[in-house]
């Protein structure tokens, strides 16, 4: 019984040390959230590059940051320029 149980051991144990590929798709934009005295931060990543921060004011309306070409400086915006589908067509 024992050597049984020792010899199932051994055949499970590489199986569970298997890597099990993340659930994330890297393709999909990843949102990191901050949180300030006044203002909310949302960061929007795909593949880790920064493509936008939403940023949410306690008092007035949001608006958004965008990396200018070149310099690393950031670009207001008062509408998204990340192109998410937002709604649902389809569903069954």
């Amino acid at each position: 019984m024992k050597k049984l149980l020792l010899s199932a051991l051994l055949v499970i144990t590489p199986l569970a040390q298997a890597e099990v590929p993340p659930l994330v798709d890297e393709n999909e934009p990843q949102i990191t959230i901050h949180h300030e005295a006044d203002k909310t931060y949302y960061e929007y990543r795909i593949n880790g590059q920064l493509k936008e921060i939403k940023v949410v004011p306690r008092n007035g309306k949001e608006y958004y940051l965008v990396p200018a070409p070149g310099e690393g400086d950031f670009i207001r915006h008062e509408e998204s320029q990340m192109l998410i589908p937002k709604w649902v067509l389809f569903r069954w």
